[in-house]
């Protein structure tokens, strides 16, 4: 199952007390990479952060993998886990049942 997964920063969290975490934050998410479970992750364009496709059995599987970043750990993010299905909307193109 895919996921959309978006950091939260937590109160407190600055890049000053991001930074000793860093290096770990950047290995830890190539692990994650390498093992299937990130599919793409990209840093946010709206604030400092990053937004991660994710792929996993369940939202508690993904929330167990998410809260061993470094970042977390610590308690200076959190995530928003939101579940992604197929896109069935394309299926009103096709009004006339050739679909």
């Amino acid at each position: 199952m895919k996921f959309l997964c978006l950091d939260i920063p937590l109160p407190g969290a600055s890049p000053e007390k991001y930074r000793p975490h860093l290096v770990e934050e950047a290995r830890y998410g190539w692990r994650l990479y390498k093992s299937g479970f990130v599919r793409d992750i990209y840093f946010r364009q709206d604030r400092p952060g990053v937004a991660i496709i994710a792929e996993s059995d369940s939202v508690d599987a993904a929330r167990q993998v998410l809260a061993e970043f470094p970042l977390a750990k610590v308690g200076l993010i959190d995530w928003e886990i939101i579940p992604l299905g197929p896109f069935v909307g394309w299926e009103s193109l096709f009004a006339s049942g050739d679909a």
